[in-house]
């Protein structure tokens, strides 16, 4: 599971490199033929220039950088934006793995999660996915403390599962259920709140 915590950790980091050095926390659980991992990417900017032309917004970050940032066309309230304006943006990943025995055809279903602000508020939302999979094991190595897992597309994905117990019961040929979901909360807070 340590490999993996340091994936999501990488994955969090690389998402909010933009901004600045992100709060960030990682969360791990285990439980007899579970694992899931839940990564949290916090980020707070300050808006110091707009471009209303170009939709261009520059923020600072904690370190001082400044970053300009192009906020498209579905962005709603662009005009609601005010030099002083503070930005927070939240990043948030999960990955579930239950290694029970499934039935069924391999599959996967998306499903999209979306949220705007509501008219003549200050611009935010939220954006994301998630993600259900019925995988085929196609090779479990105790030794290595690995389980190979085939996606509907034929895609492969070796984990790590640090817990032998975990593996116990589990066998190629074995269908088993992975979840996963993403999403990125952005809101914006007026100037002179704290």
């Amino acid at each position: 599971m340590k490999r993996k915590t340091l994936l999501v950790m990488a994955m969090l980091a690389a998402t909010a490199s933009v901004w600045a050095q992100p709060e960030t926390k990682v969360d791990a659980t285990q439980a007899p033929g579970q694992a899931s991992v839940t990564g949290t990417a916090k980020v707070t900017a300050k808006v110091v220039k707009i471009d209303a032309a170009t939709r261009t917004v520059s923020l600072k970050r904690k370190d001082g950088k400044v970053v300009d940032l192009v906020v498209g066309e579905e962005a709603r309230n662009f005009d609601q934006l005010k030099v002083g304006d503070v930005v927070n943006a939240e990043y948030k990943e999960a990955l579930s793995l239950s290694l029970k025995k499934g039935k069924g055809p391999l599959s996967m279903h998306e499903k999209e999660i979306s949220d705007r602000s509501a008219p003549g508020a200050k611009p935010g939302g939220t954006v994301g996915r998630e993600v259900t999979a019925m995988v085929d094991v196609v090779a479990v190595n105790a030794d290595a403390k690995t389980v190979t897992l085939k996606g509907p597309k034929g895609r492969t994905v070796d984990l790590m599962v640090e817990d032998p117990e975990q593996l116990k019961g589990i066998k190629k040929g074995d269908r088993v259920q992975v979840d996963y979901t993403e999403a990125l909360a952005v809101s914006v807070q007026p100037s002179d709140a704290k």
